[in-house]
């Protein structure tokens, strides 16, 4: 072993017999940069509508009656609006985790409307909990508390967003659950 580690950090660290160090260079720079290139453009592929209706398109039915899909501002959110954190390091950890998912669709756990009812409760509650650990940071890409207009929301509303959210005791998961998608079956919940 001991051979084969000596060998191996005489060939890494010898000069090249056929190609210049510049040359070297210059390839695994060009080479990173396709890399990247590559990753990134893959990346933002996974953050399309396209690409979360392919497996998700019952999901993407209920979106379609909500606010969310269609309002008087024209914004619309797409999935990775509320799924995905829009700063680079919290998406690529976001990533990581969506690949459970992506596993889950491919062994066949949801892969049919029954099945994913069957796992709706228990998919929608580690939705919930993994937005009330980030203080619902996807939700605050783009409803900013600091520019709320209180006198355009309900009396209801402003209680709730003036005292809960500004004492940093509620975040926004905690009041809109079904915001976007249906509900799922909670009568054998507590607390609901």
């Amino acid at each position: 072993m001991k051979a084969f580690l000596r060998k191996y950090w005489r060939v890494i660290t010898s000069p090249s017999r056929y190609y210049s160090l510049g040359f070297l260079t210059l390839g695994g720079f060009t080479m990173g940069i396709i890399f990247w290139g590559g990753f990134n453009t893959a990346m933002e592929f996974t953050n399309t509508e396209t690409f979360c209706v392919s497996c998700h398109e019952n999901i993407y039915d209920e979106l379609q009656q909500t606010i969310h899909f269609t309002n008087r501002s024209g914004v619309r959110a797409i999935c990775s609006s509320c799924h995905v954190p829009h700063d680079w390091t919290d998406k690529i950890a976001r990533k990581m985790q969506a690949s459970k998912e992506v596993w889950a669709w491919v062994t066949g756990s949801i892969s049919t409307p029954e099945k994913f009812e069957a796992r709706r409760l228990a998919l929608a509650q580690h939705e919930w909990a993994r937005l009330k650990a980030n203080d619902s940071l996807e939700c605050r890409n783009c409803h900013e508390f600091s520019y709320m207009d209180f006198t355009r929301q309900s009396p209801r509303a402003v209680n709730m967003h003036s005292t809960a959210l500004a004492s940093g005791d509620k975040t926004c998961i905690d009041c809109h659950k079904g915001i976007a998608h249906r509900l799922p079956d909670m009568s054998d919940v507590h607390g609901f």
